[in-house]
């Protein structure tokens, strides 16, 4: 699995932990101002499925169109080398925003992961996340299911984890959210991220050497910058470079997203047991989300979809565009 999927899986984990606990204090603080009765009824709903009963807003419907089908479907009629040129183009028509180091880079998303791996329902929360611009505090997240518009957590700090040991968190800051610093020309940008690959955290006993070595890290990095803000003639060049990368395929058929946007899905190589795929816009070609699949027994199902529905820089974290 490649270093952006680990670091998104690992964090939908996390989340998913976080919010099973706030559901459940949640379903504990309402029952405790009704009777017996009305509590019973509220304990079957919010803890239905490990706490998430109400949290799951996909229908059967729903799934079936997210599922990833390939094969049985009438072939692209782009690349995606030819998908990526255009979300390319359409960076470029984007207005620039501007961040200070202080600064945060706020982003909603609307995220979809499977309960476990391979069973059980689909659980949909409304992420609302404030990253340092410049790296210079940890990240803060809040989040809901989206099913109760009213169920918001409390700001959580997040650092950074010791892969040698889950329970530990690290001191150090995350690298900036905001990527003001980015050649703007494709073969540069390749050389820039070569020498400035993402951290990947990797566990002890991995081969680092063999892993920043590799040919497709400078990918892996490009692919990593998509979840912060990149300005818009950097970010051209990234897709750009994106369009070079060896072994990406377009989805056959129509994408729906987290957000319920249709979109066109581009499949990275990578990820080994599973696949992970970047979504855009079909028309604009803007960037949508992305989604992760896993593989068993010859057999793929869609575990985890992220829709990318608002991104802005503000002062603080818990402050709103």
């Amino acid at each position: 699995m490649n270093k952006t999927d680990q670091s998104s899986h690992g964090f939908e984990e996390q989340l998913l932990a976080d919010l099973s606990a706030h559901v459940a204090r949640r379903a504990d603080l309402v029952s405790a101002a009704h009777p017996v009765g009305r509590r019973a009824r509220l304990l079957r709903g919010w803890r239905l499925a490990g706490a998430f009963g109400l949290a799951v807003t996909l229908t059967a419907g729903a799934l079936a169109v997210q599922t990833v089908r390939v094969g049985d479907q009438p072939p692209p009629t782009a690349s995606a080398a030819d998908i990526f040129r255009r979300a390319a183009d359409a960076a470029r028509q984007q207005p620039e925003l501007t961040a200070r180091p202080d600064q945060y880079v706020f982003t909603e998303r609307l995220a979809t992961t499977r309960e476990l791996p391979d069973s059980g329902p689909y659980i949909t929360v409304r992420v609302q996340r404030w990253e340092s611009a410049g790296g210079v505090a940890h990240a803060q997240t809040r989040y809901r299911p989206e099913a109760d518009p009213n169920g918001w957590s409390e700001l959580r700090v997040h650092r950074m984890g010791d892969p040698g040991d889950p329970d530990k968190e690290l001191d150090a800051f995350p690298p900036p959210a905001y990527h003001d610093d980015l050649p703007t020309d494709p073969d540069e940008l390749l050389r820039y991220l070569r020498d400035h690959p993402v951290d990947l955290h990797l566990p002890e006993g991995a081969d680092e050497e063999a892993v920043y070595g590799d040919e497709s890290m400078a990918y892996t990095t490009a692919r990593s910058m998509l979840d912060g803000y990149v300005p818009p003639r950097a970010l051209a060049a990234l897709y750009e470079l994106l369009a070079r990368e060896p072994g990406a395929v377009v989805i056959s058929g129509d994408v729906v997203d987290a957000a319920g946007r249709h979109g066109v899905a581009i499949r990275m190589p990578g990820m080994i047991g599973g696949n992970t795929d970047v979504i855009f816009d079909r028309d604009s070609h803007v960037f949508l989300g992305r989604r992760m699949s896993l593989v068993r027994n010859g057999k793929e199902s869609l575990y985890s979809t992220a829709a990318l529905v608002r991104l802005a820089i503000v002062d603080r974290p818990g402050q709103l565009p």
